[in-house]
């Protein structure tokens, strides 16, 4: 008798790759929403201010994309084959994207003019926010062609760049003081605004567009869970913008990382057991179940090692960025 059955492992490796993309989309989300509101900072000492605040942690946030990777490549092959097959283009520009934001990083604090280098850091930020938006929204719409497809992936795309800079706000809220604090409060308000905005209209349009959703919404048990999530997601939203306005330090950072993550349960709540709606679900895609038990015995290992290192990170840089040019 085997250990597990094919459906548990399968639908075991569906929740670490959801955790993993969550860590993901939260710690480097807000990275890549700083550099986007970097793009509407005029002074170069915010600026400065602004990048050394993920300085610390910046590399670190993006090992959770290449575990991301591996772990779908080896849990999930015909799933990985048929996104990157179907996805290349988004993919590559949101490399190209993180590897600009990576170099502008490197390379600014020994250039003789920041400039350039802050413009890369802004650029390559959106670059990848909109490139991952569009792939949520290619993924969520089954890959269907045409123009539907394409509003509702550039809709994604607005959305995720909107909800990265939420969470960059938000971040500097903790982490600065004086005027960059207060620019970051306006900057929570407004886009928490658009965020919840996008939000919505893409939950109509998952609705409309898909019918995997929509069979998954007329389950009783799963539209009680989503309405769960909803309530937890209105919280979240008022414990932001009460935290924004009333001068919290911590609270509009956790609201809106509740708000994603409550988000995101939604999102796989919706479209589970698919991991492409319409076209592939996760008993097509998985591999072996050997193959499955002796990656969730290698994860076991390292997933603990890398949160444990992310959260030693935070750890030591609490509290308020200090910086002073030199």
């Amino acid at each position: 008798m085997p250990l597990a059955s094919h459906t548990t492992l399968s639908t075991a490796w569906f929740g670490l790759i959801g955790i993993m993309l969550v860590l993901y989309v939260v710690t480097d989300g807000f990275d890549l929403g700083i550099g986007i509101l970097s793009l509407f900072t005029r002074d170069e000492h915010d600026r400065s201010i602004m990048m050394h605040s993920i300085g610390h942690v910046w590399d670190a946030n993006e090992t959770w994309l290449v575990a991301l990777g591996g772990a779908l490549f080896g849990a999930f092959p015909a799933a990985y084959a048929l996104l990157l097959s179907s996805l290349y283009v988004p993919v590559m520009i949101m490399i190209a994207g993180l590897i600009l934001r990576g170099a502008a990083i490197e390379f600014r604090h020994p250039a003789a003019s920041k400039r350039l280098w802050d413009l890369a850091f802004g650029l390559g930020s959106l670059i990848a926010a909109l490139a991952q938006g569009v792939i949520l929204g290619r993924v969520i719409t089954g890959l269907i062609p045409g123009r539907i497809g394409t509003a509702f992936s550039v809709l994604a795309a607005l959305g995720v760049a909107s909800g990265y800079a939420l969470l960059g706000a938000t971040y500097l809220i903790k982490k600065t003081t004086g005027r960059l604090e207060r620019q970051a409060r306006s900057y929570t308000l407004a886009s928490a605004a658009t965020t919840v905005a996008a939000a919505l209209l893409l939950s109509a349009g998952t609705m409309v567009i898909s019918p995997v959703a929509q069979s998954r919404w007329q389950d009783p048990v799963v539209f009680h869970a989503l309405l769960g999530l909803a309530v937890i997601s209105a919280i979240a939203f008022a414990m932001l913008l009460i935290g924004a306005r009333r001068g919290a330090t911590h609270s509009p950072f956790r609201g809106a990382v509740l708000l994603f993550i409550s988000s995101f349960a939604g999102l796989a709540l919706s479209l589970f057991p698919d991991l492409v709606p319409g076209r592939l679900s996760l008993a097509q895609a998985a591999s072996s179940d050997g193959t499955l038990i002796f990656m969730m015995v290698g994860i076991g290992v390292l997933m603990p090692i890398m949160m444990g290192y992310n959260y030693y990170q935070y750890f030591v840089f609490r509290g308020k960025t200090q910086w002073q040019a030199h």
